[in-house]
């Protein structure tokens, strides 16, 4: 099964991804800080998510009913509080964590400054002065080219037949460790309050840009506690990142990455 492409892509062909087909490029696209923004904008009109993958992250898809099934806040509400329960004698044991001769003893984590389910963060409303998504996936794309990010030479361009890029997750089958269902619905989520954009997935590793992200602390302290249910291995706990010092570094920030072992 093909489908109808945007003009000026590179070399590439059709693959199957269990039922679903996806458009792979043979190599890592030249000019991709222009093609995938220009893309991006056409994304609409081609009914195509444009990611830059891996070409093993392609498992079997997940239908977009499980996405649809995950009621956001109430599982969050029930994974807080197992989380919670789990967590909470070390949030309040201050005693330094044995390390390794020579390694800076941890810094004590006191946990998030929530006793129950808060609630989400709250949407950050758009103004002319906000970037467009694809103008800050765009921003996150020329960092990644200027700072080398291992893996990205290794990408491939994947055009997803899906309506927003946290479905095309699903539609790959993304194969990490992560939770799909509750993952994508938390990218649906944070599409629309923030403006996020799923840009690029290295094996594992997760990467959205962010156009109006939250930018006062009691925003921020709320998105860092759902960035943590989203179980991914490397928000606050490892690396051991006390949950304050996450959220502020959160605050304003337009470039999220998330990864799981």
């Amino acid at each position: 099964m093909s489908f109808a492409l945007p003009d000026g892509l590179p070399p590439g062909r059709f693959l199957a991804a269990g039922p679903a087909h996806v458009w792979v490029s043979d190599e890592f696209p030249q000019g991709v800080d222009q093609l995938l923004p220009r893309l991006l904008r056409e994304q609409k009109a081609w009914g195509l998510v444009p990611l830059l993958c891996w070409s093993d992250v392609l498992g079997r898809p997940l239908g977009l009913d499980h996405v649809d099934a995950v009621r956001l806040e109430e599982v969050l509400a029930a994974d807080f509080a197992e989380y919670r329960r789990r967590r909470l004698p070390f949030w309040m044991d201050q005693t330094p964590v044995p390390v390794p001769e020579g390694i800076e003893p941890w810094p004590h984590d006191p946990g998030p400054p929530f006793e129950q389910w808060p609630g989400l963060a709250p949407q950050m409303p758009a103004t002319s002065a906000d970037p467009r998504p694809e103008e800050a996936a765009a921003s996150l794309l020329a960092w990644f080219i200027e700072t080398e990010q291992f893996g990205l030479d290794e990408c491939r361009l994947v055009l997803v037949p899906a309506r927003r890029g946290s479905d095309a997750l699903a539609s790959i089958g993304w194969s990490a460790e992560a939770p799909l269902p509750l993952l994508c619905a938390l990218l649906r989520s944070w599409e629309d309050r923030f403006g996020a954009q799923v840009v690029a997935v290295f094996g594992s590793e997760l990467h959205v840009s962010v156009a109006r992200p939250p930018v006062e602390a009691e925003h921020a302290n709320l998105l860092a506690l759902e960035h943590v249910l989203s179980t991914a291995d490397n928000i606050v706990d490892d690396p051991p990142t006390p949950f304050p010092e996450y959220a502020m570094d959160l605050a304003g920030r337009t470039r999220w990455s998330f990864w799981w072992d």
